[in-house]
């Protein structure tokens, strides 16, 4: 299923209309870079084949400021599911299978498009560790390498070589399983650049909530503690959480994290993720009621009682996001959206009227947050799920 989506994102992105000032069509393909040396340090894939990523290098002004952007994908919380990883159209197990990436959205070189980061040096990592960079095994029967957390660092410590190290400025974000990388590594990142680097981190639709489902049980919940334990993930989680936290598997989960992040922290997110309506609150699992497959995919269709549940969801969501403040700012830029993975949509980064909220627009929010001083939160009225995708299909 969520490969479907992540196809459906991939097609969104190359379907948007052409406007009269602007081309909204526009990207810019680029190649893979490899680390081969990477893998000698055991940082490989789930196959074993090298990490690799795609760099746009900066100029002018920018060409000291870095974003990487962290792919997402999903996981896979068993030996098949790892296994059918390694053979994915898109990579998500094997960097033999990846291809040139196109950059759009906040990673457009385009200064139109993308008037904060355009010149910036931008990279893209392939995920291809199904554990959000966070596993430290190896499965010698099926030869399967769970060494996200080793691959994490082997990147990194490559675009040091590359420039990173004299960086001013430094953002690491992603998107989905992406995004909760980006809050899970978030302080690691901080770890590798110098002190006088401002490091930053932002997440686009990674804030995945801790929620009983329509059965009124924590199905996710198991998901991400098979998860946990088949990449060996508990002891790469952040130890201010998994510490306290019981079982440290929880520690998966944003809203157990973020509290104890110290690096700044941007979050941009849908109060009404779809993903997480269609796969947490409302997962096709034990014969899940007709009723809320049509529900869950078409909102018209709700019935008063799931329109209810779906506004508990979205105060519930809302009521686990972080507080302002707690010694270093954050940053929110929350909709009421039926969507999921923003930020590489370029109509939705900076440009359709659906994605704006208080006539700002992604681009806007995150641009001026990582180059400010204070938080900034900016969270949609909206009570009731909006379908706001404007692109024809």
């Amino acid at each position: 299923m969520y490969g479907r989506l992540y196809m459906l994102v991939s097609v969104l992105i190359l379907l948007a209309p052409v406007s009269l000032a602007v081309n909204y069509t526009y990207f810019k393909t680029v190649d893979l870079t490899y680390i081969p040396s990477a893998v000698k340090n055991g940082a490989v894939c789930l196959d074993g084949s090298p990490p690799a990523y795609h760099i746009d290098r900066g100029v002018g002004d920018g060409a000291r400021n870095w974003l990487v952007f962290i792919e997402g994908g999903g996981w896979c919380d068993t030996t098949e599911n790892c296994l059918n990883r390694t053979k994915n159209i898109f990579g998500l197990g094997s960097s033999k299978i990846m291809q040139a990436k196109n950059f759009t959205g906040l990673l457009s070189d385009n200064q139109q498009l993308n008037p904060y980061f355009y010149n910036w040096n931008r990279v893209f990592v392939r995920y291809c560790d199904g554990g959000s960079f966070t596993g430290n095994s190896f499965d010698p029967v099926n030869k399967l390498h769970y060494k996200g957390s080793k691959v994490f660092s082997a990147i990194v410590k490559d675009l040091l070589g590359k420039g990173m190290s004299n960086a001013t400025n430094a953002l690491i974000s992603g998107c989905s399983a992406g995004g909760l990388s980006a809050i899970l590594n978030c302080d690691k990142f901080r770890s590798f650049l110098p002190p006088h680097t401002n490091v930053k981190c932002a997440s686009d639709a990674g804030y995945f909530l801790h929620v009983k489902d329509v059965f009124g049980e924590y199905n996710y919940a198991n998901f991400y503690d098979r998860i946990v334990k088949l990449h060996g993930s508990t002891k790469n989680l952040p130890k201010a959480c998994t510490s306290s936290m019981r079982p440290r598997s929880l520690c998966f989960y944003p809203q157990y994290v973020v509290p104890h992040v110290e690096t700044p922290l941007f979050l941009i997110n849908s109060a009404y993720d779809a993903y997480q309506i269609g796969f947490i609150l409302a997962p096709s699992i034990n014969n899940l009621p007709q009723t809320w497959e049509r529900c869950k995919n078409d909102t018209t269709t709700c019935s008063p009682d799931q329109i209810e549940i779906l506004k508990g969801f979205r105060s519930e969501f809302l009521s686990a996001l972080p507080r302002l403040g707690n010694g270093s700012f954050r940053g929110m830029f929350i909709s009421s959206c039926l969507a999921h993975c923003q930020s590489q949509l370029q109509l939705n980064w900076n440009w359709d009227p659906g994605f704006r909220i208080e006539d700002k627009t992604m681009a806007e929010a995150l641009g001026s947050w990582s180059t400010g001083r204070s938080s900034l939160q900016i969270i949609a009225g909206s009570e009731l799920p909006k379908i706001c995708l404007t692109t024809p299909l």
